[in-house]
C-alpha cells in the first residue's frame, strides 16, 4: 500500500513520529530523514499528501527521533525534532584501515554537535520554528531519543533527550514559550563517573507509583544503561545498579527500549532490545557482540528482576535490534511488540503473557486539550488496590506506538472508578465507574460517559 498511500519517502529514512496535529480524527506521519524530514497529513481515504513546504517542518539535517506534544498548552501538537551530527556527504570522514582502505564504524565523537529543532503549531496547519526563542537551540546536540513528560508535575510537558558522545538534555518547560536545560544538576546529562554517554534510547514512567515520572537511558558497551528515579524538585538517582540493570547491560548497547506492563498485574516492567553499532566490533573487544538478545525485567513493587531467560525463545536469540514499537496488533490486550533490525527483517512478537490477568484498554480522545491526549493522567482503583498511569510523548528510538492505554489489573475483574485528569488547557477531571473489564473503551473529552 505504500506507493498508492503516498508515502513511499524521498531521502535516508530514520524514524518517524504519529499525531494529529490538525485535529481532523485522522493520524499523521512525520517521517525523519537526511537530508530532509517529511510531513504527510491524513486524507482519511487510505492517502497522504506531502505538506512539508507549506508547514515548514522540513528540518534540514540529519534527523533522528521526533515527538509531538503540547508544550505551550494550547490545545495542538507541536513537534519536537531530534538533530544527531552536523553531516553531509562533502563533510564524510573517513574510519578504518588506511593501509586495505576497509571503512569501520565511526565513533560520532569525530562529528561537530548540532541544535535540535522545535516546532509550534500555528493552528492554521503551518508552523513557526521556534527553536531559538524557546531556548532549545541554545544547546548542541547529538541526539538519538527523546520522550516528552512532565518531570516536575508543573503541568507543562518537558522533554528528556539522549545524545551520544555529549551531556544529555533535559529541557524543562518555564512556561511562555521557555525552555530551560538542567540535565546536569538533575543528574541525567552524565555519568556517575561525570562523563558524557552514548545515549540511545529513552523512556519515562512512574515505575514505583510515587506520582513522579522516572527515566531511563540506554547506551554502549562498557557504559551501562541507567533508571533515573525521581527524586523529586528535579534531581534523579541512577538505580540501575541496585535493579541488576546496570551489570546485566554492562557488556551491551542498546536501542529501542519501554516500559511496558507486559503481563498486566498493574506494574510497569522494562524491555530493552540491543545490539551494538559496530558489525566488526567482535575483532576489535572481547566478549562484546554485534548481535545481542533482548532484556525483559520484571518490576515486583519493590525494583526489578531479570526475567529474560524465562520470557521465551527469542529472548536468547541474539538481534541487531534497534527500533521498537508497541502496539496491541491483535486487540487481545496483551501488548505486543515490533522490532526493526540492522539489515535484517523485522520480528513480530505476539504477547501471551497478557492473557493471563484482566484489563481495560482505553482510547482518549481530547477536545480542548490535545486531540491525542498527550500529557494526560489516567488514575483507577479495585478495591483498596490503586495505580496511576501517565500518557507521555514519543519515548524508545526512532518509533511511534499505539496510542491506547491498557491498564492491567492483575486478577481483579471489577473497577471500581477510572479518573482521566486532561492536560491543559482543559485540566477537566472526569470520574468514571460501571467501567467493563477485557475490553477497550474511548473517552471523549467532556462527553461525561465511556463508549
Amino acid at each position: 500500500m505504500t506507493q498508492h498511500a503516498g508515502v513511499q519517502g524521498n531521502a535516508y529514512g530514520m524514524g518517524v513520529a504519529v499525531g494529529d496535529y490538525d485535529g481532523d480524527g485522522f493520524p499523521d506521519l512525520y517521517v525523519t530523514q537526511y537530508p530532509n524530514s517529511i510531513l504527510y497529513h491524513n486524507n482519511g481515504d487510505g492517502t497522504f499528501t506531502d505538506v512539508t513546504a507549506k508547514t515548514g517542518v522540513a528540518a534540514p539535517g540529519w534527523a533522528t527521533s521526533a515527538v509531538w506534544f503540547d508544550y505551550d498548552n494550547d490545545g495542538r501538537l507541536d513537534l519536537f525534532v531530534c538533530r544527531f551530527v552536523d553531516y553531509s556527504k562533502e563533510k564524510l570522514k573517513f574510519c578504518g584501515d588506511l593501509i586495505t582502505g576497509e571503512r569501520h564504524y565511526c565513533i560520532p565523537s569525530i562529528y561537530d554537535p548540532m541544535p535540535c529543532w522545535l516546532f509550534h503549531n500555528n493552528g492554521d496547519g503551518t508552523f513557526t520554528d521556534v527553536s531559538k526563542e524557546s531556548g532549545i537551540a541554545q544547546f548542541r546536540a547529538k541526539a538519538w531519543g527523546v520522550v516528552a513528560a512532565d518531570v516536575n508535575n508543573d503541568g507543562r510537558m518537558d522533554l528528556y533527550v539522549t545524545n551520544d558522545t555529549v551531556p544529555n538534555c533535559l529541557f524543562a518547560n518555564r512556561g511562555k514559550g521557555k525552555f530551560e536545560e538542567i540535565g546536569m544538576a538533575a543528574g541525567v546529562g552524565v555519568s556517575t563517573f561525570g562523563k558524557p554517554r552514548s545515549g540511545m534510547g529513552v523512556d519515562a514512567a512512574d515505575y514505583d507509583q510515587d506520582g513522579w515520572v522516572d527515566l531511563f537511558e540506554a547506551n554502549v558497551d562498557q557504559e551501562m544503561y541507567s533508571l533515573y528515579h525521581n527524586d523529586k524538585d528535579e534531581v534523579f538517582t541512577d538505580l540501575s545498579n541496585p535493579n541488576g540493570i546496570g551489570l546485566a547491560t554492562r557488556l551491551m548497547s542498546g536501542w529501542g527500549l519501554k516500559f511496558i506492563d507486559y503481563d498486566n498485574d498493574g506494574e510497569l516492567d522494562l524491555l530493552l532490545c540491543n545490539g551494538h553499532p559496530d558489525d566488526l566490533v567482535e575483532k576489535r573487544i572481547e566478549g562484546v557482540k554485534f548481535r545481542e538478545p533482548m532484556l525483559l525485567f520484571r518490576n515486583t513493587g519493590k525494583g526489578f528482576e531479570n526475567i529474560s531467560q524465562q520470557s521465551g525463545a527469542l529472548f536468547s536469540r541474539p538481534l541487531a535490534a534497534r527500533g521498537l514499537a508497541l502496539g496491541d496488533f491483535d486487540n487481545d490486550g496483551a501488548v505486543d511488540l515490533l522490532v526493526s533490525q540492522n539489515n535484517g527483517a523485522p520480528v513480530l512478537l505476539r504477547n501471551l503473557a497478557g492473557r493471563d490477568n484482566h484489563w481495560l484498554g482505553l482510547r482518549l480522545i481530547g477536545r480542548k486539550a490535545n486531540i491525542d491526549g498527550v500529557g494526560a493522567k489516567v488514575t483507577y482503583q479495585s478495591g483498596d488496590w490503586q495505580r496511576h498511569k501517565f500518557k507521555v510523548g514519543g519515548g524508545s528510538y526512532l518509533s511511534s506506538h499505539d496510542p491506547r492505554m491498557v491498564l492491567g489489573l492483575g486478577k481483579r475483574s471489577k473497577i471500581d472508578w477510572l479518573e482521566v485528569e486532561w492536560p491543559q488547557p482543559s485540566g477537566k477531571k472526569e470520574r468514571f465507574s460501571d467501567l467493563p473489564v477485557d475490553r477497550y473503551v474511548t473517552i471523549v473529552e467532556g462527553e461525561g460517559k465511556w463508549k
